[in-house]
């Protein structure tokens, strides 16, 4: 299998080369972020709905004036504290956008910033219902994720570590169950803090992972955004090519006898 075909992946209708989702939020300033973006070789960009004026379109000194061409932009609802705020806001977004697509938040912990599992699935629910490709970022929780996926959600997001923490794949047992029963793609959204943490995440068998913060506050988001590429790649391409079994003992990669007769 190529590089290429192995990066290429779909959520609901839409075609994707790119498994590195890439957030707007926290860079020092738009040109940054839209270096940055073009670094990351991301298809998929997710802008904050309450960060952009949907009266007037992309124009100078507003998010989407800065978000490259060919990029396909990804809606979020980040701010909502219930289900009735998280879907008007949606509707908002595809009414001033014109995509249906949403990220679904719904995060009423200040503190945390912990998904609410109650509202997720009842947003999520009435956003199905109404025609949206819902992406939730949900917990990591394997119950929360089949639901989510049964209610219609176009993948997953369950969150590697808290919001913004840079901790890293904090959730890896949990998210290898989701991997192992999700019939929709599982995009490891929230916390990953260097590219190791991404490739961690596609080596367990998620099919993409979001990454905004640890772009953003780097020394050089540019390069930054380029090394989570990478990884992103190579811990694909190391998922397909199949870990090795895992031994408790030594085991000789050459042979210790008959190599002089």
């Amino acid at each position: 299998m190529s590089e290429r075909s192995s990066q290429s992946w779909s959520v609901g209708d839409l075609a994707l080369s790119s498994r590195l989702l890439v957030g707007t939020g926290k860079f020092r300033s738009f040109e940054v972020m839209r270096d940055a973006l073009l670094a990351s070789g991301a298809d998929l960009v997710t802008v904050a709905l309450r960060r952009v004026d949907l009266t007037a379109g992309p124009q100078a000194g507003d998010v989407l004036a800065y978000i490259p061409p060919g990029m396909h932009l990804l809606p979020n609802t980040s701010g909502a504290v219930d289900a009735d705020e998280a879907v008007r806001l949606a509707r908002l977004g595809r009414a001033g956008t014109g995509t249906s697509l949403v990220k679904l938040e719904v995060t009423p912990d200040p503190r945390t910033l912990a998904p609410d599992p109650i509202g997720t699935l009842r947003a999520a629910e009435r956003l199905v219902a109404e025609g949206f490709t819902v992406l939730p970022y949900c917990g990591a929780d394997p119950v929360l994720c089949r639901h989510l996926e049964e209610a219609g959600c176009a993948t997953v997001m369950p969150l590697g570590a808290w919001i913004g923490s840079n901790r890293g794949l904090r959730t890896r047992d949990a998210i290898e169950v989701i991997v192992a029963q999700a019939h929709v793609p599982v995009v490891v959204d929230a916390g990953l803090g260097v590219p190791s943490d991404a490739a961690e995440a596609m080596e367990v068998g998620a099919d993409a992972v979001l990454v905004n913060t640890a772009i953003a506050v780097a020394a050089d988001p540019m390069r930054m955004a380029e090394a989570f590429a990478l990884a992103t790649r190579a811990g694909r391409l190391g998922y397909l090519a199949g870990r090795g079994e895992v031994r408790d003992t030594a085991s000789a990669s050459s042979p210790l006898t008959g190599f002089l007769s």
